[in-house]
């Protein structure tokens, strides 16, 4: 069992409480970190700040030896860092090295990036010269989600580090070992004050991050309230937030579609991390065409899903989170029910002796939803997918817009005019052929009420730097008065 201190300042230091961390298949404590608290993130805020000049004024050489040394650190205990990723989410074993290896992924991206990072020349009459540059924030503040905290946490504090910014991160309290491990790994290889960690909670620690004065960008990753609250924290002190929120992502499939390969990714994009993923295909708008066939072939792949503990490698699909967010799935899967869907699948708590201690949620598969019932306009944050019938395109791309949710779609077609109908969807990411997939040199982040802002791909120089203007004048001013 692994535990864990605050990071501040380049020191480890100890707390008056912890955190125990639950493996969510099992109910075995799988380790434990330092409870911090507002006044923790205050001084990890002013360590950062201690170095912010002198850290943002090194050469491009000095941000790239650090980020190659972590991913390589990362790369080299991939396999325990994935093991303690499903412990302490519940997520599959295959679902964990593949988020590990992306969050290496990152870092080498980034180490790339740090000697590209330029700005541009403003054409001007003769007599003067105009030229940009883009500089850092200075202190960063990381607000890490639990779903996926190594990808979505590294994401940020890599590319905030390659653009010479510091960082304050508040790992999720629900999952903060993996984090916490790779936080040590920075801790190593990066100056005193310029990575710290405080893990604790979010009415504490984040809330703190949100409004400090001292914080000069804030990244957000959590649900679209929370994210609001970040917002009017931010705005007291006019602090650039880029927000990452939440989603309700349409997966069309059009008459002319490879029906198998789009049922394989229709149960992939709901139910892969136990549909706990702000990009999960959760509405399936199928064209009547083609529904029946579509369906079955759906309703036969999610049968077959088996549900256990992350690490087991017969497992296809962990639990959710914890209890309480099973109990919101399955009050979604109810009132689904009472608004007339049809239940195809799942919809339940599977009866399994071997499952009772887990927090599982049977795959669901819903049909006949109307796109006007809860269950196809909130996000459910869990393993519940809603087909709704279309009856044509130009009706499943007004369904698929009708949603204050834009983070990402699917489009499943053998159609030439696939990018057409992609350019007409109002998310941020676009699939065709595939459910939404992450990449570290592409750009991520949702639209309306799904974000704002964007991470990844050289966008991520962009959230973590401002342009500043020079000017100047080759001719003598003439006297003004």
């Amino acid at each position: 069992m692994v535990s864990y201190e605050l990071l501040v300042d380049g020191d480890r230091r100890s707390s008056a409480e912890t955190i125990a961390v639950e493996n969510p298949a099992t109910g075995e404590t799988v380790g434990s970190v330092a409870r911090g608290d507002a006044e923790d993130a205050r001084e990890a805020i002013d360590a950062a700040a201690a170095v912010t000049d002198e850290w943002g004024a090194r050469s491009p050489a000095a941000y790239e030896r650090p980020l190659r040394a972590v991913a390589d650190r990362i790369e080299a205990e991939a396999d325990e860092i994935a093991t303690l990723l499903a412990e302490e989410t519940g997520k599959c074993l295959a679902t964990a090295e593949g988020e590990v290896a992306e969050s290496a992924a990152q870092f080498r991206y980034y180490a790339g990036v740090v000697d590209k990072v330029r700005g541009d020349t403003i054409p001007t009459p003769p007599n003067r010269l105009n030229y940009t540059r883009r500089v850092p924030y200075g202190v960063t503040a990381h607000v890490v989600p639990w779903n996926y905290p190594l990808l979505l946490g590294t994401r940020g504090i890599a590319s905030a580090l390659a653009t010479g910014n510091t960082v304050v991160a508040k790992p999720p309290t629900q999952a903060p070992l993996t984090t916490m491990w790779v936080g040590e790994i920075l801790l190593d290889e990066f100056p005193d004050g310029v990575v710290n960690v405080v893990p604790g909670p979010g009415s504490e620690v984040g809330a703190e991050l949100a409004s400090n004065a001292g914080v000069d960008a804030i990244t957000f990753t959590g649900s679209t309230g929370v994210g609001r609250g970040v917002l009017e924290s931010a705005a007291e002190h006019i602090t650039p937030v880029d927000l990452e929120l939440g989603g309700k992502a349409p997966s069309i499939v059009l008459p002319d579609a490879d029906l198998e390969n789009a049922a394989r990714g229709v149960v992939a994009g709901i139910f892969s991390n136990a549909g706990q993923n702000c990009v999960a295909t959760s509405r399936c708008l199928v064209h009547e065409s083609v529904h029946d066939e579509l369906v079955e072939k759906v309703v036969e792949k999610t049968e077959r899903i088996t549900l256990g503990a992350g690490t087991d490698p017969e497992t296809d699909m962990g639990p959710v989170i914890s209890e309480s967010a099973r109990e919101d799935v399955l009050s979604y899967i109810e009132s689904a029910k009472e608004q007339g869907a049809t239940l195809l699948t799942g919809g339940g708590v599977p009866d399994e002796e071997r499952l009772a201690d887990g927090t599982f949620v049977e795959p669901t598969v819903f049909d006949d939803v109307d796109p006007s019932m809860t269950v196809a306009c909130e996000e459910i944050f869990g393993p519940v997918l809603s087909v709704i019938t279309v009856e044509s395109t130009e009706e499943a791309i007004s369904v698929a817009n009708d949603s204050p949710f834009a983070l990402a779609a699917a489009i499943w077609t053998d159609g030439l005019e696939a990018t057409q109908l992609a350019d007409r969807l109002d998310h941020g990411l676009v699939a065709i052929n595939t459910f939404p997939v992450s990449m570290p040199q592409s750009p991520w982040g949702g639209n309306k009420e799904s974000g704002i802002g964007r991470e990844g791909g050289l966008e991520g120089v962009e959230a973590f730097t401002t342009v500043d203007s020079v000017v100047v004048e080759f001719d003598e001013m003439e006297d003004p008065y």
